[in-house]
């Protein structure tokens, strides 16, 4: 059973996208605990509509904040303060998707941390990583922070135009495994997304989970 937590090496690098796809590949239950910000479109609103399948079910975020900031920000923003005992996995048999907020290290209370709330549920994480300047230096904290933290990383995603120099240097140096790229698409369907899922449903078919 596949249960994955998705972050990113930074913001918009393409986790929501990624998280679309994962979910269809593996005709998995999609969950976003923490939603900062609701306008023009929540994070689960975006991958219910990339999502074909009858299986999936999306389950409702645990803190839906209306400031896109931080979640730390934003739910101070309202007067709340999140905590680590306000988030349980939704209670299914199927495989789970969780998206996570921004970063690694995104703040959702001082002291808690987006990879505090990965490593409470206990869930193997899927790290997005983007070509940009910097990138290189983002995807190795990341995963260097994961493994400080004893998270097992299930795999990378490489999310835009291929940079072979870039792409080569992380995988020997990190030896993570490489799960199927994302490439850039002039518009996001369901039928792209389900394009992509046959991908990553083969990948997973070859790469079972440990």
């Amino acid at each position: 059973m596949e249960r994955l937590f998705i972050t990113g090496i930074g913001t918009d690098v393409g986790k929501t996208v990624v998280s679309a796809i994962l979910t269809e590949a593996l005709r998995a239950d999609y969950w976003k605990p923490v939603q900062a910000g609701l306008e023009p479109s929540t994070d689960a609103g975006t991958v219910r509509g990339l999502v074909g399948n009858p299986v999936s079910h999306f389950w409702p975020e645990r803190h839906r904040l209306q400031l896109p900031a931080s979640p730390h920000a934003a739910a101070a923003a309202e007067g709340l303060a999140l905590h680590p005992t306000d988030f349980q996995l939704p209670q299914t048999s199927n495989h789970l998707i969780v998206e996570g907020a921004g970063g690694l290290l995104v703040p959702l209370a001082p002291g808690f941390l987006i990879a505090d709330l990965a490593q409470r549920l206990e869930l193997e994480v899927v790290v997005v990583s983007r070509n940009y300047l910097g990138s290189i230096n983002h995807t190795l904290l990341t995963l260097e922070a994961l493994q400080a933290r004893g998270l097992r990383v299930r795999g990378l995603v490489f999310n835009g135009e291929p940079t072979p120099a870039t792409e080569d240097f992380i995988a020997q140096h990190t030896g993570v495994p490489l799960l199927p790229r994302v490439r850039p698409e002039a518009e996001l369907s369901r039928a792209v997304v389900s394009r992509y899922a046959a991908e990553f449903r083969a990948w997973f078919a070859a790469n079972p989970s440990q």
